[in-house]
């Protein structure tokens, strides 16, 4: 068996293409463009294994992934290549849009061409293929203090990376309903975890809160996510893949509600246990409020009782486990995020052009 990883240099997607060498027999095609946000550092476990095996292709690039199709013939995409972050979407949308609608659109044609071509000559394969579309419980907008996002729940987004994910998930709704190309998706909670891009809210609070710097947090840290370990998370889509229903949509979460400032202060107990400085002290003194973000969502959180009967996927991590385990980690691999700050990670990758 071979599976199509779109993203797979992501924090996701690394952790899923690990999760599939480490887990499954199967071969592992990693798509990635390599921005900003991807790393191959994520994957240094697993590069070698000769199962493994990347691309550095742009999925907006409909030639190019005509040609991964045709040449790797796989048996399942899961579909992970994303802008994802909503500070970056309200600064510059055109990305967004780019990579979140556009290329998803692509990805699904050449997916639609394959899967059809496939079926003229191997029935049996072509009803085992499935595109899997990883998406998230923003698109639902947000939610007041009572009450859970479904998989029922209508959509409606508030930044520009929301409502490109939406998007996305309304068209690959629409090739499996008009074409009938056999789709999941899944819509999952605020992830966390080892590998998680700096500018994101638990490793920017851990760095931060390890040197002594500010710890910005938006207006009073009010706001309430829902947290998700990404193991569990890599766990969650490849039992949607295995077992799930072509058509289904499938939400995902730890179901462990959190408002920011808590967790901004759970992370700086740890680094005060794991690290203590008598030179910066507390770190908790260093909570800095701070203008609030535009079109914040209030609270997010998640239903996952269909994911839990129908699959029997439940998380491993509770919060507190898995925060620890993720502090952890950064405080041990200093060397793969200075890497990423200064660029490094970049600098040394960019000329690869692997195939």
């Amino acid at each position: 068996m071979t599976v199509l990883v779109t993203g797979g240099a992501g924090f996701i997607g690394s952790a899923v293409v690990r999760a599939l060498i480490r887990t499954r027999p199967v071969t592992v095609v990693n798509v990635d463009k390599l921005t900003y946000a991807g790393n191959l550092d994520s994957l240094a476990d697993v590069a070698d294994d000769p199962r493994y095996r990347f691309e550095r292709v742009d999925i907006c690039d409909a030639a190019e992934v005509r040609r991964l199709f045709e040449q790797y013939e796989p048996d399942a995409v899961l579909h992970l290549a994303a802008e994802s972050h909503v500070d970056r979407s309200i600064d510059g949308p055109g990305a967004f849009v780019e990579t979140n609608i556009v290329g998803t659109f692509t990805l699904l044609q050449e997916a639609r061409r394959y899967w059809t071509r496939l079926g003229g000559f191997n029935r049996e394969r072509a009803e085992r293929f499935r595109f899997l579309h990883v998406s998230t419980d923003e698109v639902f907008g947000s939610l007041g203090p009572e009450g859970f996002f479904t998989e029922e729940t209508a959509y409606d987004p508030s930044s520009p990376y929301s409502a490109t994910k939406a998007g996305s998930d309304h068209l690959v709704r629409a090739w499996q309903r008009t074409y009938g190309l056999p789709c999941l998706i899944t819509n999952c909670s605020n992830n966390y975890g080892p590998c998680q891009f700096p500018e994101k809210l638990i490793p920017l609070v851990t760095l931060n809160a390890l040197a002594g710097e500010p710890l910005p947090v938006y207006g009073r840290g009010e706001n309430v996510r829902d947290w998700l370990y990404v193991d569990d998370h890599a766990d969650a889509i490849l039992t949607v893949l295995e077992h799930g229903r072509a058509g289904e949509t499938y939400a995902v979460s730890g179901e462990n509600e959190q408002r920011n400032i808590d967790v901004v202060r759970a992370i700086c107990a740890l680094v005060d246990e794991l690290a203590p400085d008598a030179g910066i002290g507390p770190r908790e003194a260093l909570i800095r409020f701070v203008a609030d973000r535009p079109g914040h969502d209030q609270r997010y959180a998640i239903d996952a009782t269909k994911i839990r009967r129908e699959l029997g996927w439940q998380p491993r991590e509770t919060f507190e486990t898995g925060l620890r385990r993720t502090v952890a980690w950064y405080l041990e691999q200093r060397g793969w995020w200075e890497r990423v700050r200064s660029g490094g990670y970049r600098g040394e990758r960019l000329g690869l052009g692997a195939r």
